[in-house]
């Protein structure tokens, strides 16, 4: 895509929806907006759905901001923005979305067990994309696995989708430093500042292309 989305102000309300598979630190990444969008002044719900995430299912998480948020479950075609952790799952909760909704996905895939034993096979990426089937959506790829592993741990990988996310929301650096530092143990908070930093790095050179 030519141009990235990004929000010139806080809008009044905003749905975000978190989607992967268990241990990819989803619910990390989804107290991380809550306690965000507390900060920034909103009433915040959040609600999981967790499935068999210990072994490898699908978790799905909402965040909603408003003035005052009553239910903590977005509707279909209900979410302003879908980050996605796994991209399979991005395929599967694309009806979150709305029509005029962005996605961000990590180029990313971790295989069924149904692929695994050969019983179905993986989508493949214009698959992924073509679940989005609405005119004003957005997919935007980032590679957040693999600048997790460049930066020597691939647990980060959420934390550098939650940096390319930032670039949308128009909210300061340090409002989120400040709650990577109370939602991360200390011993891991330089990698996580630094995965954050190389999430906004990928999207803006995502947005330069």
């Amino acid at each position: 895509m030519s141009e990235l989305p990004a929000l010139s102000a806080l809008p009044e309300t905003l749905d975000i929806a978190l989607v992967g598979v268990g241990g990819q630190g989803t619910i990390l990444a989804s107290n991380v907006l809550a306690e965000l969008g507390m900060a920034a002044g909103y009433d915040v719900k959040k609600a999981e759905v967790h499935g068999m995430s210990q072994r490898g299912g699908s978790v799905v998480s909402h965040v909603r901001w408003g003035r005052h948020v009553f239910s903590p479950i977005i509707p279909a075609a209900g979410a302003d923005i879908l980050v996605a952790f796994e991209k399979m799952e991005a395929a599967r909760y694309a009806a979150l979305l709305t029509p005029a909704g962005t996605a961000i996905l990590n180029d990313f895939a971790i295989e069924p067990i149904t692929v695994i034993t050969g019983g179905a096979r993986y989508p493949g990426d214009p698959a992924i994309e073509s679940a989005f089937t609405e005119p004003g959506q957005r997919v935007v790829w980032i590679h957040g696995a693999r600048v997790a592993e460049e930066l020597g741990n691939k647990f980060v990988a959420n934390v550098v989708l939650l940096g390319a996310l930032s670039t949308m929301l128009g909210l300061p650096e340090t409002d989120w430093a400040a709650v990577l530092d109370r939602r991360v143990k200390a011993a891991h908070l330089d990698i996580n500042h630094r995965a954050f930093a190389a999430g906004r790095a990928e999207m803006s050179a995502r947005a330069a292309r």
